[in-house]
Parts: C-alpha cells; sequence; structure tokens
C-alpha cells in the first residue's frame, strides 16, 4: 500500500532561524528515522550553503547524504519527473512523493556544487563535497555513471570566475584514474570547447565600445581556458589495449572491460555522448581493444575542439612544449594537426622552435608534406635561438632534418655557411654546437667539402690591366666591378632569407678557420676536428649533436675544472708589483704621468721631453756615460 504523502511537502522555509550544531544532528536523527519527520529535509538543504558554518554545512550535508543514498536507485529520473503529467491524469500519492524527492535531490545536487566551487567554502569542505558528488555520480543512475551529473559539475567549475585550483588537483589526483571518468571527462571538454568557440566568434563580431565589458568577456574566457588546458592535460593516458591492461572503473558506465561482465541498460545518457545512444541496449562484451578504440576518438575530438580555441601565449607554448609526446601518440588520426602546427611554424620565434618538435614528427612518420619546411628552419637561424629555453631539442632536430642525403647541395651550403658565420657571435657553448652540427653537414655532404677551402676564381690581374687600359668613360664602371670581384670577398649574403639566393656556394667557411684563436679553450681545441679528411667515411664519425646541445658557461667551466692538465704553467712574482706594466715593457718611451711624477728630478743624465703639451708621447734620449 502506497504510503500517503507528506504534509505540505512543497513548502521550503526560506528565512529559517538558526539552529545549533545539535539541534541540525537532532534533525538530521528524525528524517533518518521516520518519514513523520520528512519536512526536515527542506530544512537541512537551506544549509547546504558557503554562507553557513562548516560545521553546520557538514552536519547537514551527512545527514542528507545517507537520507538520498538508499532510495536514490527508486527515484524517477528528472526527465520522466517533468512528463509525468502528460502520461497521467490522476498520478498516485507514491509517485507524487517520489517526484517531490526527485526534485529536493536535484536541488541537493546544485547546492553542493555551488559549495564546491564557492570561494567562500574551506578547502576541507570542498573535498568532502567533491566526494559526495562522485558518490552520486557513481550511484546516481540506477547504479550506473550519471553523466548529467558530472556535467553540471565540470560546466560549473569551467565557468566560476575563480581559479578552483585545489578542486581541479584534487579531481585530479582521486579520480582521473578511473576510465569511465576519463572517458566522459573528454566527451564534456569537446563540448565546452566548442561552446566557447562559438561565444567567442559571436564576441568578435558584435564588438562594442564597451571596453571594461570586453575585457571582462576576455579574461573570463582565458580562464576558462585555462581550467580546460589543466583538465586535459593532467588525463593519464590511455594504457596499449595489447597488453589486456585491467582497467578500473568508477561506476557502471554501459560498458564491460572484463569477460564475463555485461552491459545493462543506460537510461540515463544525455545528447552530449550520441555516440552512445546506439549502444543502451547491446549486450555483447565490449573488449578492451574496442574501449581504448572508443577512448581514442573522444580523445582526438576533445584535443582537436581544445586547439581550435583562443590560446593565451603560455597556454600555447606548454601545449606546444608537450604536443609531440602526450597527445600525438594517442590521436586517432594525427595528421588533423597539420592545420595547428603549420599556423605555429610561420608565426616565427620561440612558438616555431616549440612547433618544430610535432612538425618533424607529422613529416617524418606520417607523411605531412611541408614545401617550405626548410625555409622556415632557415629563417630561424638567429643568435637568439642559442640562448633560448628550448634550443638543445631544437639543435638535435636540426641535426635530425639535415640528416637526410637527398638535400640538394645548395641546401645543405646555406644552412653550414649560415651557421658558421653565427659562430662569430654566439656564446662559447652556441660555438660548440655550431662546429659539431657543420661537422656532421661536411661528413654527410661531399658535394659542399669544397667550403672548406675555397679561393676566387677570378683573375684579378687581368680584371686590372683591361681597368687600366679602358676609356675614361668607363673607368668608373670597371673599377666598380673589379672591387665586387677581387679576391676577398665573401659572396655569401647574410641577410637573404631564401637559401637558393643566398649565394652560399661561392663562399667558404672562413668563420670556421678563425675560431681556431678563439679565447675559450674547448672552442680552440674541438675546431681542430674539421681538420680531418670528413669525406672519408670510413675513417670518420658523425659528432652526437646532444652532447653540445644544452652547454652554457656553466658546463664549460666544469668541464674545464675537472679536465686532468699534464703540464700546469705556473706564474708567479718574487716582489709584489706596484703597476700594471713594468718599464721594460715600454723601452725609449715616457708619458705624460711620468713626466708630471718625475719630472725636475732627472737623474743618471737622462734628459726629458717637455716640449709636447697635448699629452703625446715622446722618444727619451740617451747619453753615454
Amino acid at each position: 500500500m502506497a504510503a500517503p504523502p507528506p504534509p505540505n511537502p512543497i513548502n521550503k522555509p526560506r528565512n529559517p532561524k538558526k539552529h545549533s550544531l545539535k539541534d541540525l544532528k537532532t534533525l538530521g536523527h528524525q528524517l533518518l528515522s521516520s518519514r513523520t519527520h520528512i519536512n526536515n529535509l527542506p530544512l537541512l538543504l537551506t544549509y547546504i550553503s558557503p554562507n553557513f558554518p562548516p560545521q553546520h554545512v557538514l552536519e547537514s550535508l551527512l545527514s542528507l547524504h545517507s537520507f538520498f543514498s538508499p532510495i536514490l536507485p527508486d527515484l524517477p529520473s528528472s526527465s520522466r519527473s517533468s512528463t509525468h503529467n502528460k502520461d497521467n491524469d490522476e498520478p498516485d500519492a507514491d509517485v507524487i512523493y517520489k517526484t517531490w524527492l526527485r526534485s529536493k535531490f536535484d536541488e541537493f545536487v546544485k547546492s553542493l556544487v555551488d559549495v564546491a566551487v564557492s570561494p567562500k567554502a574551506e578547502d576541507a569542505l570542498k573535498e568532502v563535497v567533491l566526494d559526495t558528488l562522485m558518490e552520486f555520480v557513481k550511484t546516481g543512475n540506477g547504479g550506473r555513471f550519471n553523466s548529467a551529473i558530472y556535467h553540471r559539475f565540470l560546466v560549473n567549475i569551467v565557468q566560476s570566475t575563480e581559479s578552483l585550483d585545489f578542486v581541479l588537483e584534487l579531481l585530479a589526483s582521486k579520480y582521473f584514474k578511473y576510465i569511465d571518468i576519463r572517458y566522459f571527462t573528454y566527451i564534456n571538454i569537446e563540448k565546452f570547447a566548442k561552446n566557447l568557440e562559438l561565444k567567442d566568434i559571436s564576441d568578435g563580431k558584435t564588438e562594442s565600445g564597451d571596453k571594461v565589458g570586453e575585457s571582462d568577456s576576455r579574461e573570463s574566457l582565458e580562464l576558462s581556458i585555462y581550467k580546460i588546458h589543466y583538465i586535459i592535460s593532467n588525463i593519464p593516458p590511455l594504457e596499449d589495449p595489447k597488453q589486456n591492461s585491467d582497467y578500473e572503473l568508477w561506476g557502471g558506465s554501459g560498458f564491460s572491460v572484463k569477460k564475463g561482465e555485461s552491459k545493462g541498460p543506460s537510461q540515463h545518457l544525455k545528447t552530449e555522448d550520441k555516440d552512445l545512444k546506439s549502444e543502451k541496449h547491446d549486450n555483447d562484451v565490449l573488449s578492451a581493444g574496442n574501449y581504448a578504440k572508443k577512448m581514442k576518438l573522444k580523445f582526438t575530438k576533445a584535443w582537436i575542439s581544445f586547439l581550435r580555441l583562443p590560446l593565451p601565449i603560455d597556454v600555447y607554448k606548454e601545449v606546444l612544449s608537450n604536443l609531440h609526446q602526450a597527445v600525438i601518440p594517442h590521436l586517432s588520426n594525427p595528421i588533423m594537426l597539420c592545420d595547428f602546427l603549420t599556423r605555429s611554424y610561420d608565426i616565427g620565434g620561440v612558438v616555431s622552435v616549440m612547433a618544430l618538435s610535432s612538425l618533424f614528427i607529422l613529416m617524418t612518420k606520417h607523411g605531412l608534406e611541408y614545401p617550405n619546411f626548410y625555409e622556415k628552419l632557415y629563417v630561424l637561424l638567429l643568435p637568439s635561438i642559442f640562448m633560448a629555453k628550448h634550443r638543445a631539442k631544437f639543435f638535435q632536430l636540426l641535426d635530425s632534418c639535415l640528416k637526410s642525403p637527398l638535400l640538394p647541395a645548395y641546401l645543405a651550403a646555406a644552412f653550414a655557411k649560415k651557421l658558421s658565420r653565427l659562430a662569430l657571435v654566439v656564446p662559447p657553448s652556441g660555438a660548440l654546437v655550431i662546429i659539431a652540427l657543420i661537422h656532421n653537414l661536411l661528413r654527410r655532404h661531399p658535394s659542399i667539402n669544397c667550403l672548406v677551402h675555397q679561393e676566387d676564381c677570378n683573375d684579378t690581374t687581368d680584371n686590372n690591366s683591361e681597368a687600366e687600359g679602358g676609356d675614361n668613360e668607363n673607368e668608373f664602371g670597371a673599377s666598380t666591378n673589379i672591387a665586387a670581384r677581387k679576391a676577398g670577398i665573401d659572396h655569401f649574403d647574410n641577410e637573404e632569407s631564401n637559401p637558393l639566393k643566398s649565394h652560399a656556394l661561392g663562399s667558404s667557411l672562413w668563420e670556421i678557420d678563425s675560431l681556431r684563436h678563439h679565447y675559450c679553450p674547448p672552442v680552440s681545441r674541438f675546431v681542430q676536428s674539421l681538420e680531418n679528411d670528413l669525406t672519408v667515411r670510413a675513417k670518420t664519425t658523425e659528432v652526437n649533436v646532444e652532447d653540445f646541445s644544452s652547454g652554457s658557461y656553466a658546463t664549460i667551466f666544469g668541464e674545464e675544472i675537472r679536465r686532468r692538465v699534464k703540464q700546469v704553467p705556473v706564474a708567479f712574482y718574487k716582489a709584489i708589483p706596484t703597476s700594471l706594466f713594468s718599464e721594460t715593457d715600454f723601452s725609449g718611451w715616457s708619458f705624460k704621468e711620468e713626466e708630471e711624477s718625475k719630472g725636475k728630478k732627472s737623474e743618471n743624465g737622462i734628459l726629458n721631453s717637455s716640449g709636447d703639451k697635448d699629452g703625446c708621447c715622446t722618444k727619451r734620449q740617451r747619453v753615454e756615460c
């Protein structure tokens, strides 16, 4: 027999009197003991708010959680309760009672979400609230994963104007290890990213003169992007399905990973997961491999949607630095990143350097064709790259990109010449990397070994004679032509951005020869490796650029300190020096300062010359004794 409905269950006290902690415990015990105290439920709900003391909120939360947990599987869904009156004209009292309880449960969930995202709530209370919400996510859909509650929770986190670092860290550390939570997180991230993209487009079309409103909207958008990036970057990648990993589920979500487990019908899947609707009544066993494929598809959609957003520059750089390791290996089709990476590579500067790793993977492993790749790479060779944070990875990729023997001679020569010119202005650690790169280039491409020693092929003598015998009218033009072609002129154009037009093959690596006299001993020693005949590949080996790519003044100094030297030069003085230079260093010369101090005190027959008033040095006269 159906129980009678409680008296006035819809009425909720809006402004209740303040209850003590003992009163709240009593109200909770009464609610759990009998239906006659069901009106305590709305009263306890009013205390689930960040405006009340944490002790009161916690006491009300524990009582309400204990009340809803056993009856939650019997409550109708929110959609069924809204259409209840259309199906039955005269519903019985039990249906009305359960429908009312369902509305109070939804209100309870909303209050918990508000506490979780409120800046007034304490961290300890937020942790309890998060655990309670995730318990309802686990059992709130008839014992299966309740994606609606989880979606509402993530929406409030992303749209909140607060940073919520503690809640995000707690969510990632405690719950992202469950594969079903990862799955539905990717689904929600895809939806959030698409909504933010549409919002950004609409804001761009409806620009107004309200600069303050536009600034607030931009800050809100960036904060949401930061939160989405934190969530998506902290989800652990899916293990290889070939390893038969034992995936851990938080709640039944209509999937079964292990053999013998069947999938029950899903009753509460929302429209954000349309791909799952066709599987609601499928009772076949889903293998780990098929699960991994579905996860990979959701992973790909979430990341592609996120990368379409207007990312802040710090998020942009962090994404590029981790894309080749954390994203590309797990995408269903990595070529989908080609537009994002080519746009990043065309920006220039540090962004292009960071995009190089991922772009190189797409070109070498996934067949991406990028015609202007080497021209863009050539432009990145600037002195600033030798002080960049990611210079080590860049030099290793540069060496890998120039490894192909199919590179034309002009391109290899242009890179070798550009690097050698940079060796004149970069720190010693950069000069070491440049020597290693040029060593490998000369060994891989014998056609550019002419750069090691190349003289001007023009006969300057004939040109000079022709210029002397020419007409007076052509005298200026002829002399200009001779000056342009005389020996010692470097034909390499360092300012040219196109390697084809740089005239590198008409030049020589004279900059490397100047490094023989470099002030840093490791540089002058290492440059001697280029004196070997690198065309004989059997007698030479390539230099590992990784050993020099992360060098600095500190590493060079440390290596010199640890280096064992057989003969150590010893310098000492028998007497403490009183001046920087001794008199024997400038024998026969005197300076004005000396004249002022020693003038009029000439002894030993030395005559001081005081005729120069402008401070110039004069020759001293010696008198024979």
